[in-house]
């Protein structure tokens, strides 16, 4: 290892909120992601049951994410480190994952309400929705979860390929910083 990426590996870590949010959202996506997908192959009878904790999943991510921007306006962030293009890179595709992570479960939120089935969150919540029943665009906000849905997971690809490449290629402690 060179004596900038010796540098670079000793940058700080992300404030301690911002490491917690990051794997509770991340955790919680890659349960919400492949239940979202499921419910289109699952029994009738067993089929709201899914459509509950997915939503009911997806309206907490919205939450903590809305925590994770505030926490992320108002926290120091380490030092940028890379080439240029691969921190322009990175902050492109984190801004687009902050993004796609605030409109996939607001428009699968409306989308839901457009349909006619109000949230009620963990079956235990009614959440009231901006929208009623409207089916005139609900089929357009269903189709924004779902390109969103797609997008986020080629992102959340990517994003993992970076990581791969900064842990085993050019190791220089990248993932220390989220850890």
């Amino acid at each position: 290892m060179d004596a900038d990426a010796m540098a670079e590996a000793r940058a700080p870590r992300h404030a301690g909120r911002l490491i917690l949010l990051h794997w509770v959202i991340a955790a919680l996506v890659f349960c919400i992601w492949p239940l979202g997908l499921m419910i289109g192959f699952v029994r009738d009878d067993v089929k709201l049951g899914f459509y509950l904790l997915h939503e009911s999943l997806g309206f907490l991510v919205l939450w903590l994410m809305l925590l994770r921007v505030g926490a992320r306006l108002t926290s120091p962030s380490p030092v940028p480190f890379g080439t240029a293009p691969m921190r322009q890179a990175a902050g492109l595709v984190h801004g687009l994952l902050y993004l796609l992570l605030v409109v996939m479960p607001v428009s699968g939120f409306l989308a839901t309400n457009a349909h006619g089935f109000p949230l009620l969150w963990f079956g235990l919540v009614p959440v009231w929705s901006p929208i009623g029943k409207m089916p005139d665009i609900a089929g357009t906000l269903s189709t924004v979860h779902t390109v969103s849905a797609w997008m986020l997971l080629s992102l959340i690809g990517l994003h993992l390929g970076a990581v791969i490449y900064h842990q085993a290629i050019r190791r220089d402690g990248i993932l220390q910083r989220m850890s």
